[in-house]
């Protein structure tokens, strides 16, 4: 049996991930759905108004649950296994959004709004230091309540990107090597594998335009903002494609303390270091166009474990904090 607090909306209390289920659930099992509906992670996420994740990960659980079939395109169908695809907005498919659910997701949309601006920030101040993080100043900031900005924090202490001591401050950092270390390892153990687990789901097209990137940027000097690119192409857009949700999340909070490196120093100033970087993406993307699973992930730890050693150079040689980092919620404080 559910229990909840007294006047608050079950909703509020279960996983968005479950909230979605839930609803996807109740459409397909009583036919709302047309027969062959697409239900993607980014239209479900558009739906109600989440990001990708959640949505993912209530899909998955459907597909698991034999609600939902794949298809050779993106994303599930619903139906026999004879039904067309048909790609509509969910709200065009029949999708009704019960009211309560409605009023949660809209409050939990504005913590879910502000989450990655709070955490990019954050995440590109570690390399500078030890910073105390004002929790009123969060809110003002973003024009969001105090509670909100708490549960932005509370949820931040999660990732171990903010701690919280004995008098409710919040502070981050400092991004010391051994922490850098920590972070790169746990990315040379986990990325391999979520390379592995998406080899067979991804288009030759799409890893064939992946390596022209790849190609076209080693002919030139590229800027800073390709070579951010050419790194999403891999770390990002291909290996956080995993299936597996858990290992999803945390590959993705080890990468996020790189933001700040790549955000705060001109990382690519070193030809060589550019000519090498892409070098070892082409031959990566090369094996997975061959179908070399195996070579494919030894080559992705080989280039994650070489990187290693230029993040923490970086490290030690940066300057002061540019402006563009300082915002008026995260305040300088001794070591």
């Amino acid at each position: 049996m559910n229990t909840q607090p007294e006047g608050r909306p079950l909703a509020a209390t279960r996983p968005l991930y479950d909230v979605i289920y839930s609803v996807l659930r109740e459409h397909i099992d009583d036919g709302s759905f047309p027969p062959g509906l697409v239900p993607g992670a980014a239209a479900v996420a558009r739906a109600f108004r989440s990001s990708r994740v959640p949505a993912a990960a209530a899909l998955q659980r459907l597909r698991q649950e034999g609600l939902l079939r794949d298809f050779d395109g993106h994303g599930y169908l619903t139906g026999a296994d004879d039904s067309e695809p048909v790609r509509l907005d969910l709200g065009e498919a029949g999708l009704i959004v019960p009211p309560e659910v409605d009023r949660t997701l809209r409050v939990r949309n504005r913590r879910e709004r502000i989450y990655p601006a709070v955490e990019h920030h954050i995440a590109r101040a570690l390399p500078y230091g030890r910073f105390q993080v004002n929790e009123s100043a969060v809110a003002e900031y973003h024009d969001v309540s105090r509670t909100v900005a708490h549960e932005v924090l509370t949820r931040l202490e999660r990732t171990g990107l903010v701690t919280q001591d004995i008098n409710q401050r919040w502070y981050a950092g400092p991004l010391a090597e051994d922490g850098l270390r920590d972070h790169f390892e746990m990315r040379c153990l986990l990325e391999p594998i979520a390379l592995g687990q998406v080899m067979d789901s991804i288009g030759r097209t799409e890893i064939e335009e992946r390596r022209e990137r790849a190609r076209r940027a080693a002919e030139t000097r590229p800027t800073l903002e390709r070579i951010e690119r050419l790194e999403r192409d891999l770390h990002i857009d291909l290996i956080l494609r995993c299936r597996n949700l858990q290992l999803r999340e945390t590959i993705r909070r080890s990468q996020l303390v790189i933001v700040a490196i790549h955000h705060s120093f001109d990382l690519y100033r070193d030809s060589a270091v550019i000519s090498l970087m892409v070098a070892e993406h082409i031959e990566i993307l090369d094996h997975v166009l061959a179908g070399w699973r195996e070579k494919a992930m030894r080559a992705l730890e080989a280039h994650l474990r070489r990187s290693l050693t230029q993040n923490i150079e970086i490290v030690r040689n940066l300057g002061a904090m540019p402006e563009a980092n300082r915002l008026p919620y995260l305040t300088a404080v001794p070591l």
